[in-house]
């Protein structure tokens, strides 16, 4: 039985990724690329670290949820709609069925006990790190998924979190407003006595909350991940998310209705450990829904087998060259500076592979980040001042720990000398020129990639 199991697994995963497969056109080619996503995201989950980074962001909600409650409830309160948390809250956590009504009374009485005259200065300072440190954490777990191991800068962060904190709250009320208004509305109430028009209206009322859903998510699948992300990839991973939550919220209801003996074993902790359960889902299927998109968004992650693929030190000095050379280009043409992710694409290698060379430039005063979202690479000095020696020093220093090695290597005098000859060989080739040989070159350099793909 084992056996035909794993026989029937392995003629399903050759299906799936026999390259002729990709030659395929139409909804043929697209159902191939929904099921390779689909492996692709079952492999990560199987890891674990989405699941762990899931099970972080639980522990994170626990100590944050009340003190971002009670920072949107002040803001709210200030346009008069801060009795909406609580229908809200209500709606979150219908899969929990009664239990949703309990946990929520508790929470809308710790946020209204929660006020700034009884906190004092360092309260409502540990108040706004709390809730910070929240997106920090969620920011932080969608460039795990979106392969980004660059954070935004601590300045830009404080600003794009305060944004989140106190215009989110009130553009996702202005939405539910509008909703309602519109559903109340009298001319919608006319519309739905006729017949066939009122079955489609009652049907958009019953999608309008799933709608809010996907839109949502998407728009925290563009906005949250410290990189560009198309609007189409976001909506993809958005779309499947919204029906997973969805599908899980009605199978975890009925779950709660039938977990009685649970209860009786746990007592007062039961409605805690299903809150707990139910929010570990809802950043799981979050979090899935970011792995979709990234897969959706960049092809070249779509491989059976997982390699952890590293540049040799050869290939580094010239992939640093070529990057450079690209950079000083568009710097003497004044055409837009590159980013990590059109380098990436630009030189067909992964993000993770060319972010440490990227980020050794930057520290070695070779490159400069501009305050775009995401970042942009600019030369820290006019090109025609800096020599080719300098960056590829630059780049064998991404090695951190060579100098103390070679300092307990024993000391033979002919492998000395070859070293340094070979030294002085490369210094006197590169001393010479200046990156702004190299951008005069580019154009071949970009023919030869583009010809290349």
């Amino acid at each position: 039985m084992i056996d035909q199991f794993e026989k029937l697994k392995s003629g399903i995963i050759d299906w799936i990724w026999d390259p002729a497969r990709l030659g395929a056109t139409g909804w043929k080619r697209s159902v191939v690329t929904t099921l390779r996503i689909g492996y692709l995201v079952i492999r990560d989950l199987l890891e674990g670290l989405i699941t762990l980074r899931a099970m972080g962001l639980v522990y994170t909600t626990l100590l944050s949820l009340v003190p971002l409650l009670a920072v949107s409830f002040s803001v709210l309160k200030g346009f008069g709609v801060h009795n909406q948390i609580e229908p809200l809250l209500l709606n979150v956590l219908s899969p929990l069925g009664a239990k949703s009504v309990e946990i929520t009374s508790r929470i809308i009485e710790f946020v209204e006990n929660m006020k700034a005259g009884v906190l004092g200065f360092v309260g409502l300072a540990f108040l706004i790190f709390t809730v910070v440190s929240l997106i920090q954490k969620i920011e932080r777990a969608f460039n795990y998924s979106w392969h980004v191991g660059e954070h935004r800068p601590l300045a830009q962060r404080f600003s794009n979190y305060l944004s989140v904190i106190l215009i989110g709250p009130v553009l996702l009320f202005s939405a539910i407003g509008i909703t309602a208004s519109f559903a109340n509305a009298e001319l919608v109430h006319k519309l739905m006595e006729v017949e066939a028009i009122g079955a489609l209206v009652q049907m958009a009322a019953k999608l309008i909350p799933f709608v809010l859903v996907i839109t949502a998510f998407t728009v925290i699948y563009i906005f949250v991940p410290n990189t560009k992300v198309k609007a189409t990839s976001a909506l993809v991973g958005a779309a499947t998310a919204g029906i997973l939550w969805e599908t899980a919220g009605l199978a975890f209801a009925s779950f709660v209705v039938n977990s009685a003996k649970y209860t009786a074993i746990y007592s007062a902790f039961a409605t805690l450990i299903l809150f707990m359960i139910w929010i570990y889902l809802s950043w799981l299927i979050l979090l899935i829904g970011a792995n979709i998109a990234f897969y959706h968004q960049h092809p070249e992650y779509r491989k059976l087998q997982r390699r952890l693929i590293q540049l040799g030190n050869r290939l580094k000095e010239k992939v640093t060259l070529v990057v450079m050379a690209l950079i000083s280009k568009n710097y003497y043409e004044g055409k837009p500076a590159w980013s990590l992710e059109s380098l990436s694409k630009e030189l067909n290698i992964m993000t993770e592979l060319l972010a440490p060379l990227m980020t050794s430039l930057v520290e070695r005063n070779i490159l400069v980040r501009t305050d775009d979202v995401p970042p942009n690479y600019i030369p820290a000095q006019a090109p025609e001042q800096m020599t080719l020696k300098k960056i590829v020093d630059a780049v064998r220093a991404t090695d951190g720990d060579d100098k103390f090695l070679n300092s307990q290597l024993p000391r033979i005098a002919s492998v000395e000398t070859c070293f340094s000859e070979m030294e002085q060989g490369a210094g006197q080739v590169l001393a010479g020129r200046t990156l702004k040989d190299l951008a005069t070159m580019a154009p071949d350099v970009v023919a030869q990639s583009s010809s290349q793909r």
